[in-house]
C-alpha cells in the first residue's frame, strides 16, 4: 500500500434510543457489536461500533445514541445522505422478507449503475442501502444464527453525499484523496479510488435547489477515510493545511488516530489510521462485551455505568 487514502475507514451517525439502535444493527442487520464505549466529549452518552468479526476498516458503522434528547434530523444538501453495504448477488429477496418480518421501512429493489440495490431506513430514519456489486465482494462476512454468509453484509460499498454544487467537493476527492470519476447517471457522479478494492466508492448527488440538511437523529455525523499509519496521516495533514483548509491536530481515539476538516460542501471529513485497532484494550473474542472507557473517565466508571442504559 502506498501513502494513499484507502477508501472508507468508518462512518459515524446519530441515533436516539441506545437499546433500539443496538438491537437493530446486531439482530436485524446481523453486524457484530465490536466496541461498547462512550462519547469522548460526553461520557454520559454511549459510542457504539458495529462491524465485521475484527472491526476491519471499511466495515465500521458507529453511533452516538443520544436518547430522547435528540431531535429528528433531516437529510439535505451538505451532508452524507445514504450509506451503502455490499451483499452477495441474489440476496436481496432474503432481505426484503427479513425487513417485512421486522417491520423495517424499505423500497422495492431497483437498479443503479447496472447493480441491484435495496433502500431501507433504520429505526431513527437513517437511510441505508444493500447493494449487489457487479464484482463480487470477497471480504469475509460476520454471521449470526439468522443471517448466514450467503446473504450477510460484507462491509461498506459506498456512501452518498448530497450537494448543491459537487465541483468543490469533487476537487477534494480527486486532488487530495486520489479518487477518480468512474461513472455518471443523471445527477449522480460516482468517484472511486483504485488504492483498495472495497469500501472505495463515493457518490456525489447534485441538487442545486436542495435545502441544507439538519444534522440530528437519523443522519450521518461524519465520514472517516482510511490511511495505513500515522506517518501517512500527517502527510495528508500537511497537504490539506497548505490548501487552506482548517484541519485539527491529530486526536487519539483509542482505536485509531484522527484528523478532522470540513470539506467545501459542508460535510465533516475525518482521516483515520488503521492503528492501533480494536483489540488494543480487549481480546478479539471479547469485543463489544464490556464497557471500555477512555483513560480520563476510568475514575468515574461507577457513575457512568449507573447512568448508561442497560443493553443486555
Amino acid at each position: 500500500m502506498e501513502n494513499k487514502i484507502l477508501g472508507i475507514h468508518h462512518i459515524t451517525a446519530i441515533a436516539g434510543d441506545a437499546k433500539r439502535n443496538f438491537n437493530f444493527y446486531t439482530k436485524v442487520l446481523g453486524l457484530r457489536f465490536i466496541k461498547r464505549t462512550v462519547n469522548f466529549d460526553d461520557p454520559q452518552t454511549y459510542h457504539f461500533y458495529f462491524g465485521d468479526e475484527e472491526g476491519t476498516p471499511g466495515t465500521i458503522l458507529t453511533f452516538f445514541p443520544w436518547g430522547n434528547a435528540v431531535r429528528q434530523g433531516k437529510r439535505g444538501a451538505g451532508m452524507a445522505t445514504e450509506i451503502g453495504y455490499a451483499v452477495p448477488a441474489g440476496s436481496l429477496d432474503f432481505w426484503v422478507e427479513r425487513f417485512k418480518k421486522y417491520n423495517v421501512i424499505y423500497n422495492k429493489p431497483s437498479e443503479r449503475f447496472g447493480e441491484r440495490y435495496l433502500t431501507f431506513l433504520d429505526p431513527d430514519g437513517l437511510k441505508l442501502e444493500l447493494i449487489e456489486p457487479k464484482t463480487p465482494d470477497t471480504r469475509k462476512p460476520y454471521e449470526t444464527e439468522e443471517v448466514k454468509a450467503d446473504v450477510a453484509t460484507r462491509g461498506f460499498y459506498n456512501t452518498t453525499i448530497t450537494l448543491n454544487d459537487i465541483k468543490p467537493t469533487a476537487l477534494v476527492l480527486t486532488e487530495i484523496f486520489g479518487y477518480k470519476l468512474i461513472a455518471q447517471e443523471a445527477n449522480r457522479y460516482r468517484y472511486a479510488t483504485d488504492a483498495v478494492a472495497t469500501a472505495n466508492i463515493i457518490d456525489l448527488v447534485e441538487l442545486p435547489n436542495e435545502a441544507r440538511g439538519l444534522g440530528a437523529g437519523g443522519t450521518v455525523h461524519h465520514i472517516a477515510f482510511r490511511v495505513k499509519d500515522d506517518a501517512t496521516q500527517m502527510e495528508f495533514h500537511e497537504k490539506i493545511e497548505k490548501l487552506g483548509f482548517h484541519i485539527t491536530p491529530q486526536i487519539d481515539r483509542n482505536y485509531f488516530h484522527s484528523l478532522y476538516f470540513r470539506e467545501p460542501g459542508g460535510v465533516l471529513f475525518e482521516i483515520a489510521t488503521d492503528n492501533p485497532g480494536f483489540t488494543v484494550d480487549e481480546p478479539l473474542e471479547e469485543l463489544g462485551k464490556n464497557l471500555k472507557l477512555p483513560a480520563q473517565y476510568e475514575p468515574r466508571r461507577k457513575q457512568i455505568e449507573e447512568h448508561l442504559v442497560k443493553l443486555d
